[in-house]
C-alpha cells in the first residue's frame, strides 16, 4: 500500500518526512533497546529524550510556540510508525505529548505556556496526565479528587491511579472537582504534599511505567490552574479525540509488524518438505491478519483528517478505536500461532507485541464505552 506523499498515510511532503524519520529512528534506535525495557520494565528516559532532539514531543503544537505544527495525522504517523518496534515506550510518548502537551497548550494561557513548554518539548521534563482514580475510570464524573482555594493555593486531595510516566514525570496535567465540577490543574512533582506511589507491575506495555498520583492536601499554585473552575470537562472531551486516535495507531502499528513477521517466517520455515506458508490454514492467518491490518489503517488515517482542536468527531474516533483496537491482539495472536513455540518465546517479538496490545482495549476508554457511545450518538442523529 502506498504510504507516501500524496496518499491517505502521507498527504503531504511534510507528513512523509515525518513518517521517514520516525520510522528510520524506530529501527535504529528503539528496536535494538525494546526487549530490554521491557524486561526492566522501566522507561528509557535517555532514548525518550531523543524524541525531543527530534522536534515529535510537540506535533500537535504550533511552530510560533516551539512545536512543528502538524495536525492529528502527523500524530497518527508518530503512533504508528514507533509502535511497530515498541508499543511501551509509544505510550509514554502518547501521555506525553497528547495527554500532557497537546491537551495543555490548547487549555494553558501565555505565561503557563511561558513555564512549561521549553521542558516538555526538549524532553528535559516527562510530563502526565492524572484522571482515572481507583473508583473512577471510565465513570469520569464519578471522580473524587477534591480542589479547594486557599489564597494563592488550591489545596488538592485524592488519588489518580494507572497514571502512564508517574515514576519519571517532572509534571501532571490532573484532573479534580472545585465545588462539584471538573477542573484541570498542573501540578508538578515537588508541590508539598503530592507525592507518587511505587511502580505498578504489569502484563504488557512495559516498556512505560504506571503508578499512583497521591494528593494529601497537596498544595498547588493558584497560577497553575488551567482555564477556569469547572472547565475541565471541556478540555478533557477535545482531547480524548486524538488520544483514541493514537492508541489505535499504536494498535495499527502492532497488527503491521506482526503480519511482516509472520510472512518472513511462513517463507523461511519448513514442513513436510514445503515453507509452511504453503499450507492453506497458514495462508488463512496471513492473509486475515493483512486485511483486518489494512482495513484498521484505513479507518485510523480517513477519520485523523477530521479531527483537530476546533473540530470535534466523537464518532469517527470511537468507532476508529473500536474497530483497530482489537486488531492488534488479534494480528499478533495470528503471528504467534504462525510461529508456534517460537512466537511463544521472547526470542522474537511477537509475545511482547501481543502483552502490548490489550491494553489498547481498555486504556483510553474501553471497548464497551466506545459501543455506548457510538450507539448513543448514532441515536441522536436518528431522533434528531
Amino acid at each position: 500500500m502506498n504510504l507516501g506523499p500524496g496518499s491517505l498515510f502521507s498527504p503531504t511532503a511534510e507528513h512523509d518526512l515525518v513518517r521517514q524519520t520516525v520510522a528510520e529512528f524506530a529501527r535504529r534506535e528503539v528496536d535494538p533497546r525494546a526487549a530490554e525495557s521491557d524486561r526492566r520494565g522501566t522507561l528509557d528516559v535517555a532514548l525518550f529524550r531523543r524524541l525531543g532532539d527530534l522536534g515529535l514531543l510537540g506535533v500537535t503544537v504550533p511552530a510560533a510556540d516551539g512545536g512543528a505544527g502538524m495536525d492529528a495525522v502527523a500524530a497518527v504517523i508518530v503512533h504508528h510508525e514507533l509502535a511497530k518496534y515498541d508499543p511501551g515506550f509509544t505510550l509514554a510518548y502518547l501521555a506525553h505529548a497528547m495527554l500532557f502537551v497537546n491537551n495543555f497548550y490548547h487549555c494553558s494561557n501565555a505565561e503557563q505556556r511561558a513555564r512549561y513548554l521549553p521542558k516538555v518539548l526538549s524532553g528535559e521534563w516527562v510530563a502526565g496526565m492524572g484522571m482515572t482514580e481507583p473508583g473512577a475510570g471510565t465513570d469520569v464524573l464519578g471522580m473524587t479528587t477534591t480542589a479547594r482555594r486557599d489564597g494563592d493555593h488550591y489545596v488538592l486531595r485524592g488519588t489518580k491511579t494507572y497514571i502512564t510516566n508517574a515514576c519519571e514525570a517532572h509534571c501532571f496535567l490532573v484532573y479534580a472537582k472545585v465545588g462539584g465540577r471538573v477542573t484541570a490543574f498542573v501540578v508538578d512533582r515537588d508541590c508539598p504534599g503530592f507525592s507518587t506511589s511505587g511502580h505498578i507491575d504489569k502484563l504488557g506495555m512495559r516498556g512505560s511505567t504506571m503508578a499512583e498520583l497521591v494528593f494529601d492536601d497537596a498544595r498547588v499554585p493558584a497560577q497553575n490552574l488551567l482555564g477556569r473552575e469547572g472547565d475541565g470537562i471541556g478540555h478533557m472531551m477535545r482531547n480524548l479525540e486524538i488520544e483514541r486516535l493514537t492508541l489505535a495507531a499504536i494498535s495499527v502499528g502492532i497488527a503491521d509488524r506482526c503480519v511482516e513477521i509472520m510472512v518472513r517466517f511462513a517463507n523461511e520455515r519448513q514442513a513436510f518438505g514445503r515453507p509452511i506458508v504453503d499450507f492453506g490454514q497458514i495462508q488463512r492467518y496471513i492473509a486475515d491478519g493483512f486485511a483486518m491490518t489494512e482495513a484498521a489503517k484505513c479507518l485510523v488515517y480517513n477519520v485523523a483528517r477530521e479531527v483537530g482542536p476546533d473540530v470535534r468527531n466523537r464518532i469517527g474516533s470511537d468507532a476508529a478505536k473500536l474497530f483497530a483496537g482489537p486488531v492488534g491482539k488479534t494480528v499478533a495472536d495470528y503471528a504467534m500461532q504462525v510461529m508456534g513455540g517460537a512466537g511463544y518465546c521472547r526470542e522474537f517479538p511477537v509475545e511482547r507485541l501481543w502483552r502490548d496490545a490489550k491494553l489498547i482495549e481498555i486504556g483510553g476508554g474501553t471497548l464497551e464505552a466506545h459501543q455506548k457511545n457510538l450507539a448513543k450518538d448514532l441515536s441522536r442523529h436518528v431522533r434528531g
